[in-house]
């Protein structure tokens, strides 16, 4: 994690406690990377992905295999048929991203959770104390 998005994670941090009263705020955690290797949901939203890709890729390959094409219409298609990658992968990306939004905010509202902090195994912003809530998130990612 860069400085700036430590330096924002303190600031939220501090805002909170003052806001909440020192001591009384409830931090928690979650490891985004451990929920997107093991959340049922997002296993089959990346499952759906990797098909609409695949097809994709299919019907790319079946509209133009075996066509003679001058090299800016070569390129041109194939610009085209990487927009429509990226397209698929960003609709999945932001599907993903909001599930697993609206899932830690239902969690942290049960546990009383004032603030979350993504704390991954690569990235750790919290090293002790905070509660962990990744396998909560994951069990209502169904």
């Amino acid at each position: 994690m860069n400085l700036a998005k430590k330096l924002a994670a303190v600031a939220l941090l501090a805002s909170s406690l003052i806001l909440t009263g020192c001591g009384q705020a409830q931090i928690g955690s979650v490891d985004v990377d451990k929920i997107m290797t093991e959340a049922p949901r997002v296993k089959t939203l990346l499952t759906e992905a990797e098909g609409k890709i695949k097809e994709a890729q299919e019907k790319f390959q079946k509209d133009y295999e075996g066509k003679e094409l001058s090299e800016e219409d070569s390129l041109k298609l194939q610009m085209d048929f990487q927009r429509k990658i990226e397209g698929i992968n960003q609709g999945y990306a932001s599907q993903i991203k909001s599930r697993m939004d609206v899932v830690i905010n239902e969690v942290a509202q049960e546990k009383n959770i004032d603030v979350v902090l993504s704390n991954s195994k690569n990235d750790k912003t919290i090293f002790k104390g905070a509660i962990d809530i990744t396998d909560d998130v994951i069990k209502k990612m169904q």
